[in-house]
């Protein structure tokens, strides 16, 4: 009877453990000035899965990159056609253990005023370029928020950068593995008033099956 028991709960454990074991996916965005590699988090399933879907049919195929500004982000997500989203939002799945580092892939959203519930939006989407901080910085944002750093986030935000007064308030879906040169190339291009590349710079986004 424990023989039974034992295979059973084996039999049973097989689908949860390919399911945490699930590898994360692979994307390229593809631009004049490179490639920039990224994963999406699996622990952010919504947004994961409406982002494959939304490359899968050609949403960004040719879109801009629309808003950016030099240390702090660079952003897309309207496709070619001028469409600034595909008329629904995502619940938002903010995690304690993403965080808007260099390289973030975020989902951007209307204000709190508006969108109490932080809710994403369906298509936007920036890449976090963000700056060096301090911890007095650090303890300024967290008196002002409430947020609290861990100390492995305040090591990264002091050595390699980001935009830590985003955390708690956005979420994070994914990173950027290769390609930060590209997010500093892009983010250095002149703007207009409204943030708006006066260049354009349009990207193709492919999965890596």
């Amino acid at each position: 009877m424990k023989k039974i028991t034992i295979i059973l709960v084996l039999f049973l454990s097989i689908p949860l453990m390919s399911q945490t074991t699930k590898p994360e996916t692979l994307i390229v965005i593809h631009t004049k000035f490179g490639d920039i590699t990224a994963k999406l988090y699996n622990d952010t399933p919504v947004h994961r899965d409406n982002f494959i879907k939304l490359v899968k049919e050609g949403w960004y195929n040719g879109s801009p990159f629309h808003r950016v500004i030099n240390g702090f982000m660079i952003q897309g997500g309207s496709n070619k056609d001028g469409r600034t989203d595909p008329g629904y939002t995502l619940p938002a799945e903010i995690l304690p253990n993403h965080f808007h580092k260099k390289g973030a892939l975020a989902a951007a959203r209307m204000g709190d005023k508006v969108n109490p519930e932080k809710r994403s939006s369906g298509s936007q989407f920036y890449i976090v370029q963000g700056q060096r901080v301090t911890d007095q910085y650090l303890n300024a944002v967290s008196a002002k928020t409430g947020h609290i750093f861990t100390k492995e986030q305040r090591q990264v935000y002091k050595t390699i950068g980001g935009t830590p007064h985003l955390d708690g308030a956005y979420t994070v879906f994914g990173e950027v593995l290769d390609g930060f040169d590209v997010i500093d190339k892009i983010a250095a291009v002149k703007t207009n008033a409204g943030d708006k590349p006066l260049e354009e710079i349009d990207m193709n986004i492919e999965i890596l099956e």
